[in-house]
């Protein structure tokens, strides 16, 4: 509009053209709420503007019916008709328009042309240059009623601008005083937003409504000096049209913001939940994470032996309260147990009644319901339809977590099971043979290691001895373990040489379906021989052991040889190893040797200089102390399995 004006240089029609074209807009966005289109012509003589909307279906009354002062459509038409040359409607299947002219006072000679139609000469009528200024001053007191500046707007809080708008209707309209009332349907009542001046003596008052959604209302009251003017109530009903449209804006920026306050809470308490695989930590975590944004107390409740919901966790935003609240939840009388029943049943959120009042929500998860999430009305209202529906959402999140976390504990209390079981339970113990084990799984979740060590009581004097480690981690290496574990035993006990104990192994293991299963091994088999201990020592590609003497010196003692499972031809050579009086045997796996710091190694090196100060201690102590020094060397958690195995001859 002010580009077009300015174009053609009728930059004195600026303050009417403005005005009016803003109203018919704001008219249509209100009640038609459609796309608009604005049409600007101008020659001449003035401008023509259509302000067209897309509503279809019958004109009505309420829209584009000749201006009423007292109905709360159509004011814009009232500024139409007060100052533009002439104006009408236009009416086709696609939607309903407004046009008006105005005409330049400069090209009209002092002829009022307000009230003659659009495609006729105005008739010449004399009208004062006071009239003219009147006109124009009231056109510009009415923009500065309706209009508040976007800088200023920008700076106000929804009670200023409202304030402000009410001070500029007072001034306009000369009343003494004025008060603005809205009910936002809370529960609350009506209250003030915005006051001006001071109430009349004689309590003469005109009030206007609010045209605010419902189940909001509201309205404007003045307090005239004296008796309110006929032009007040329209002015007034303009100011209303304003306001309304400031309150609306505003709902629906805090409700946007509310939402994304929402969207924002839900993504990172379902991120916390997801970082919980510990079953007791993530339902002491969900109530914690519930207050006290959703409300002034949660429990999360699950059922017993007999299905009733008892409560697991429970947090309140007051800690004194939290053991009534518990003790509540607890021992729930009639109605709040037939609620909590209800939730079960129904699958969707329960209102709770006092003295626990809430609501809760069903835990479910995967098809099946876990418990229920019982959250307290927040102190300053009850749960709005919004809340429960975050509410929900919470709820679904945090059945996830629960799930997914015993889903994780019973895998992890499986693999331990399993892990256990390819290890012994405890060592032999005989007389002056020490034996001592260490095992370092690198996790301690789902996984299964591939490292073992066995100790097998052949006779009084005689033991087989194995420390192996199989390639790969998870069941399929955890199902090699056993074999190679239960195949020497066997193969043990029926008094089988180790090297065709080996070959017989390494024959099995080929027959296997799962190919590149293989496994280093060192095996064993300890004869006591006086006060000296007589090793049998077969390496199949793995880790020469430690032999630590009496006075400290350290030697890495057997004969590499072939890994069982590689190839179909095994290649191992005999050791013989003997154990004085103090001496120590000491195996380990490549997770000791590999253990990384940066880019050194522990290595053999770490080993030896570890066990050097330890000559003559007990196998136990040898053992404890290789694992801690291993551990201690690298603060990042170890990347592979580490298992160590001591005998010692005891004197």
């Amino acid at each position: 509009m002010r580009e077009v004006l300015a174009e053609v240089g009728l930059t004195n029609l600026m303050d009417e053209a403005l005005l009016l074209t803003t109203e018919l807009a704001t008219n249509g966005v209100i009640h038609a709420g459609t796309d608009l289109d604005v049409d600007v012509a101008a020659d001449d003589r003035g401008v023509t503007v259509t302000v067209t909307d897309y509503r279809s279906g019958p004109v009505d009354s309420t829209n584009l019916s000749p201006p009423d002062e007292d109905a709360e459509h159509g004011r814009g038409l009232l500024l139409v008709d007060q100052f533009a040359s002439s104006w009408g409607t236009s009416h086709d299947p696609s939607g309903k328009g407004v046009w008006f002219r105005l005409d330049s006072p400069a090209d009209t000679n002092g002829v009022s042309v307000k009230d003659t139609p659009f495609d006729e000469t105005p008739t010449n009528t004399e009208v004062s240059a006071e009239d003219i200024a009147a006109t124009s001053r009231a056109a510009e007191r009415v923009s500065w009623l309706i209009h508040v500046g976007d800088d200023l707007r920008r700076q106000l809080t929804l009670p200023q601008l409202i304030s402000e708008m009410l001070v500029r209707l007072c001034e306009v309209v000369g009343a003494v005083g004025g008060a603005v009332w809205l009910d936002t349907a809370d529960g609350a009542g009506p209250a003030v937003v915005a006051r001006a001046g001071s109430e009349t003596p004689d309590g003469v008052t005109l009030t206007v409504a609010l045209p605010v959604h419902r189940p909001r209302n509201g309205h404007i009251e003045l307090y005239p000096e004296t008796t309110a003017r006929e032009h007040w109530r329209s002015l007034a009903a303009l100011s209303a049209d304003r306001m309304a449209l400031a309150i609306e804006t505003d709902r629906v920026n805090t409700a946007d913001r509310r939402r994304r306050g929402w969207l924002t809470f839900l993504a990172e308490a379902g991120e916390l939940l997801a970082q919980s695989l510990d079953v007791d930590l993530t339902l002491a975590l969900v109530p914690q994470l519930m207050v006290p944004r959703l409300g002034t107390w949660s429990a999360v409740l699950l059922p017993d032996e007999t299905g009733t919901l008892k409560p697991a966790t429970v947090s309140h935003s007051d800690e004194a309260s939290l053991p009534h609240i518990r003790e509540r939840l607890e021992s729930p009388d009639k109605d709040t147990a037939a609620r909590l029943s209800d939730v079960l049943d129904s699958g969707s959120a329960v209102p709770l009644p006092m003295p626990v009042e809430g609501v809760v929500v069903p835990l479910s998860a995967r098809g099946s319901v876990l418990g229920a999430l019982a959250i307290g009305r927040p102190d300053d209202r009850a749960h709005t339809p919004d809340d429960i529906t975050v509410v929900e959402d919470a709820a679904r999140r945090a059945a996830l977590a629960i799930d997914n976390a015993r889903i994780h504990s019973d895998r992890q209390a499986i693999a331990q099971a399993f892990q256990n079981a390819l290890l012994p339970s405890a060592l032999p113990k005989a007389k002056g043979i020490g034996f001592a084990a260490e095992y370092v799984p690198a996790s301690t979740g789902t996984d299964v290691g591939g490292d073992f060590y066995d100790v097998l009581e052949l006779s009084e004097d005689r033991y087989w001895v194995s420390i192996g480690d199989v390639c790969g981690k998870g069941a399929q290496a955890a199902a090699v373990t056993g074999l190679v574990r239960d195949v020497l035993r066997v193969m043990m006990r029926d008094d089988r040489p180790l090297p065709r104990a080996l070959e017989l192994l390494n024959h099995t293991l080929l027959e296997q379906p799962e190919e590149g299963r293989y496994a280093t091994l060192a095996t064993s088999l300890l004869t006591r021989n006086g006060n000296d201990l007589d090793i049998e020592l077969v390496l199949s590609g793995h880790e020469r052991p430690l032999l630590l003497h009496a006075d400290g010196k350290c030697e890495f003692v057997g004969n590499l040889g072939t890994a069982v499972g590689l190839l179909p031809s095994l290649s191992v050579n005999t050791a013989q190893v003997t154990l004085k009086p103090g001496d120590s045997l000491v195996f380990f796996t490549d997770g000791v040797t590999e253990r990384r710091d940066g880019t050194s190694l522990f290595g053999h090196s770490g080993i030896a200089r570890c066990l050097r100060p330890l000559a003559g201690y007990p196998a136990n102590v040898i053992a404890a102390k290789l694992r801690t020094e291993v551990l201690n060397y690298s603060d990042e958690d170890p990347r592979d399995d580490m298992a160590v195995l001591v005998i010692s001859n005891d004197p």
